[in-house]
């Protein structure tokens, strides 16, 4: 019963097939090899979209480097204050761009709220000198809190980005699970509703170590490479993270294995509904839950061998707890169904 996170989940055995398979026989080193040249050539079909993309090893890295691209020293970047970018990468995309300033905005279950947005945006005038310029937007898909942003809400806050010069990164390291929600096309969810660039994430849904930074705008790709090198991102065996990704994508296996994530989910939370005591803070749309439950309760959890995170939100107190549980694609109905079974007691 691991519902720590889905980095905890192993690596899809789809994905260990292409990894062998690509260690057959050499290869052009850098990123010069035919894999990743037909990634990009796999990805612009999934996403409708001629684009560049840029593999890279860490989520972390994928959103610094992208929103370092966007964003000069002097800009800033607009995100919701849950935000992994603002709450849990340890200034990566401030270094990373040479110090630009991140601007936290309110919104319910992490989504940015756009009234809060357009009132943030009000307090950083245009050309004023003494205060950073708003360069960039970034919105996390699925969000902090296990939410989606709908297609309609993407391109909404996009609207607003765009009154004022600037562009829409999207942080998708759970993409994967919010599009599996959603039930649109990628395309869809990303570029036609107003997204630039993307952090493609894979690693939480069955990759080894597997990110990309995709870039649907063309323009602001030119100094991207240059910045990966300069970063320590650009792997002399990039093919090994060029194949998980061509597999993670073949045949629809990405979005198979996160509606499996999302399915086991939704089978939790119907169990934790049934009884008193559970409440759901946020309801969840994805793979993630946050739940606050009776301090006894997370004690018997812990005792017959669940593990999980404890996530403190305001309303907790000495006699009840919140926790964050993750499923993956590795979660198994037994799992869960143990998990609600002791729970209930």
């Amino acid at each position: 019963m691991d519902f720590t996170s889905d980095n905890a989940s192993g690596i899809a055995p789809e994905i260990l097939d292409a990894l062998a398979c690509v260690n057959v026989g050499t290869a052009s080193s850098y990123g010069a090899d035919e894999v990743t040249a037909r990634l990009k050539a796999r990805l612009s079909e999934v996403f409708e979209h001629d684009l560049d993309v840029f593999p890279v090893v860490t989520g972390t890295a994928a959103n610094a480097l992208a929103l370092a691209t966007l964003t000069p020293p002097h800009g800033a970047v607009l995100c919701h204050e849950l935000a992994h970018v603002h709450a849990d990468e340890c200034g990566a995309p401030e270094m990373f761009s040479g110090g630009a300033k991140l601007v936290p905005v309110g919104g319910a279950g992490a989504r940015i709220d756009a009234a809060l947005l357009v009132a943030e945006l009000a307090k950083l005038p245009a050309g004023n000198v003494h205060n950073v310029q708003p360069a960039t937007l970034t919105l996390t898909q699925s969000t902090e809190l296990g939410g989606v942003y709908t297609p309609d809400e993407i391109a909404a806050l996009a609207a607003i980005a765009r009154e004022r010069d600037m562009h829409v990164h999207m942080d998708g390291a759970r993409f994967a699970n919010a599009l599996a929600s959603l039930d649109v096309s990628p395309a869809e969810a990303t570029w036609k509703a107003g997204a630039d660039i993307m952090s493609f994430g894979a690693t939480k849904n069955g990759a080894m170590a597997a990110e990309a930074v995709i870039v649907f705008n063309a323009g602001l790709a030119r100094d991207l490479a240059f910045r990966r090198k300069r970063a320590g991102h650009l792997l002399s065996k990039m093919r090994f993270i060029s194949a998980q990704l061509e597999a993670y994508i073949e045949d629809g296996l990405w979005l198979r294995l996160a509606a499996h994530s999302n399915a086991m989910t939704a089978r939790l939370a119907a169990g934790l509904r049934s009884f008193q005591g559970a409440e759901l803070l946020v309801e969840p749309q994805a793979n993630e839950i946050f739940l606050r439950l009776p301090v006894v309760t997370l004690k018997r959890l812990r005792d017959e061998g669940a593990r999980f995170h404890p996530w403190p939100m305001p309303g907790d107190d000495r006699a009840v707890r919140t926790v964050r549980l993750v499923t993956s694609f590795q979660t198994t109905p037994e799992e869960v169904d143990r998990f609600i079974s002791v729970a209930s007691g």
